[in-house]
């Protein structure tokens, strides 16, 4: 009966310790199916953000951050002829490579200068837009940068006019066109002018541009031949002589 009774307690033992590794496994299989319902639920985003612990989170800045967004400047400009020349009241840009304080735009004053940042006010009438260049390079070069690079474009025409005089229906001041930077024809001011007056003479036409005085053979011109177009710039004067007969 003893031997029985030992037995049975040991039975009872092995069972008792069965179970209790039994009770554990389940409890470790319904903790660890917990943790992975959560990490299930959570938002596919923040997994992606989420840095683990062998892996360091990645910087907001370096290479491949995207740069910053710089000022805006307007390059509007207008289509210039070759050695087109500036003149008063033409609006120009002017631009100091790497100089941002420097950038500049205005309109020239009645005088044909400029006012610029150090060097103050500068005569640019008369000059090429490349020459324009060249002078301001010279100017900064001098006393305040090294090496510098200018560019100068034209942003808008002044405002142009000519005057004609004499045998015309409406003697006086006319703006030319915009976009005529070239000037226009002789007989297209003319018509502007309401044409010849009926004592007009169209073959003796003067035009005085600047301390030039130019003589033009109107008849010659209105035939179309070669060699005897003229178009009317701006500051030109114009007097249509009178019929003698």
């Amino acid at each position: 009966m003893t031997i029985s009774s030992e037995s049975a307690l040991r039975s009872n033992s092995r069972n008792d310790g069965a179970s209790g590794h039994s009770s554990f496994a389940c409890l470790f299989r319904v903790i660890l199916a917990a943790n992975c319902l959560a990490l299930v639920s959570l938002p596919a985003g923040l997994l992606a953000q989420t840095p683990s612990a062998s892996q360091p989170a990645r910087p907001t800045t370096g290479p491949s951050a995207p740069a910053p967004a710089g000022p805006t400047v307007s390059t509007n400009s207008v289509s210039a002829p070759s050695g087109y020349v500036l003149s008063a009241n033409d609006q120009v840009a002017i631009e100091v490579f790497g100089e941002e304080d420097l950038r500049t735009n205005g309109r020239l004053s009645a005088d044909g200068n400029l006012s610029l940042p150090l060097l103050g006010s500068v005569r640019l009438s008369g000059l090429t837009l490349n020459q324009a260049a060249a002078k301001l390079t010279e100017l900064y070069g001098r006393d305040y940068l090294v090496n510098p690079k200018v560019n100068v474009t034209l942003a808008a025409y002044a405002k142009r006019r000519f005057t004609l005089l004499g045998q015309v229906n409406r003697p006086g001041s006319y703006e030319l066109p915009e976009g005529s930077a070239e000037g226009i024809d002789l007989l297209e001011a003319i018509a502007m002018a309401g044409g010849y007056t009926r004592i007009a003479a169209p073959e003796r036409i003067t035009i005085r541009r600047r301390d030039q005085v130019i003589k033009v053979n109107g008849k010659q011109v209105a035939r179309g031949n070669s060699g005897h177009g003229f178009n009317v710039q701006a500051g030109d004067t114009i007097t249509v002589g009178e019929s003698i007969f």
